[in-house]
């Protein structure tokens, strides 16, 4: 064995021990307002979120009775992308619709 593959396997032996850790999860909320339409929570929470119709609609009331309610939960990046997604869409909607992520 030359000096090469010796070395590349106590590197991977080193990595075999070591613990990889996942990167933190944020919880996404959509928070209640008086204003957004119930119909147009139930939209964002199907094209933002992914979410089928029964379940936007579940997600929607939760909202509504209860201020806030949790859309989904995503690393950091894709948890900034979605409320940017959302504020935008609210924002041309003409919805003072709010969406917040808090660390997991």
């Amino acid at each position: 064995m030359d000096e090469f593959e010796l070395n590349l396997g106590e590197e991977l032996e080193a990595e075999e021990k070591g613990e990889v850790k996942s990167p933190p999860l944020y919880k996404v909320f959509l928070l209640n307002d008086d204003y957004t339409t119930m119909e147009f929570v139930v939209h964002i929470l199907e094209k933002v979120f992914h979410k089928p119709p029964v379940e936007a609609a579940q997600i929607m009331l939760h909202v509504h009775k209860n201020g806030k309610g949790l859309a989904g939960v995503y690393s950091h990046e894709i948890a900034e992308t979605k409320i940017a997604a959302v504020h935008e869409l609210a924002l041309r909607n003409s919805f003072p619709l709010k969406c917040t992520m808090e660390k997991e």
